[in-house]
């Protein structure tokens, strides 16, 4: 295997290490690089929900709905839980994505008080649109890595994440 050319995050640690001896910077060399992936992550995926749009809160709200199956909705709490955000901002985001006619309310047939949000069919257009444009600007992002250094990777962050997601 080659060896990988210097980058950014090295020039980093290498200037860290030189002024801040007294520190161990190594975990700069994995968390750095991943923040740096993640703003590279931010702008494609703004981009690719530009392309239709969207705003990333308004794909967040539309996939889950989408995620969840026919008939493509959930309850305002299923929605708050998936997306991580109050009940007062889930109302406001549903309010304008029903403004919008992406979504849809309707009463809760297993609870008189509740309501449904569901995908309208105008909704389910935008959102499979904008995840086929996410998922090719993501393959792209993910292109220097052959498919078993991809599962490799997978793994371990998936290892790094699980303590914050429990």
């Amino acid at each position: 295997m080659s060896a990988t050319p210097a980058d950014e995050v090295d020039r980093i640690v290498d200037a860290w290490a030189r002024e801040r001896p007294d520190l161990d910077v190594s975990p700069l060399h994995v968390l750095s690089r991943v923040s740096r992936l993640a703003r590279h992550l931010d702008l494609a995926r703004g981009s690719a929900f530009a392309e239709h749009h969207l705003e990333g809160w308004e794909f967040d709200v539309l996939s889950a709905l989408r995620r969840a199956g026919e008939p493509y909705q959930l309850s305002p709490g299923s929605l708050v839980q998936q997306t991580l955000v109050t009940s007062g901002t889930m109302t406001n985001r549903v309010d304008r994505l029903e403004r919008r006619g992406l979504v849809r309310r309707s009463p809760d047939p297993s609870d008189r008080r509740g309501v449904i949000v569901a995908l309208t069919p105008a909704g389910r257009t935008v959102v499979d649109a904008a995840m086929a444009d996410l998922l090719q600007r993501e393959r792209e992002l993910l292109a220097e890595l052959p498919q078993g250094e991809r599962d490799d990777l997978a793994g371990f962050l998936r290892r790094l994440l699980a303590p914050f997601e429990r």
